[in-house]
């Protein structure tokens, strides 16, 4: 799709030497790309808000049981 848009110079040219992309148009469908990542990693942690964790972190790592397959005793 043919889009005309401004870009400030500055940051086109940071985001060009930044990423080493020859192009204009391949630095902005990068910055797209990235963009579209992020927001889906971010959607993806607030889903995960209100799980919850209820084990004791100290607790499991005092349990010996948890290097059984590995033949190590808890500490080590």
């Amino acid at each position: 799709m043919r889009t005309n848009i401004e870009l400030d110079d500055e940051l086109i040219t940071e985001a060009m030497e930044l990423t080493g992309l020859p192009t204009k148009k391949a630095t902005v469908e990068q910055a797209l790309r990235d963009l579209v990542r992020i927001r889906r990693q971010m959607r993806a942690v607030d889903n995960l808000e209100g799980i919850g964790w209820d084990s004791d972190l100290d607790e499991m790592r005092k349990d010996s049981r948890r290097f059984a397959d590995w033949g190590l005793k808890g500490g080590e």
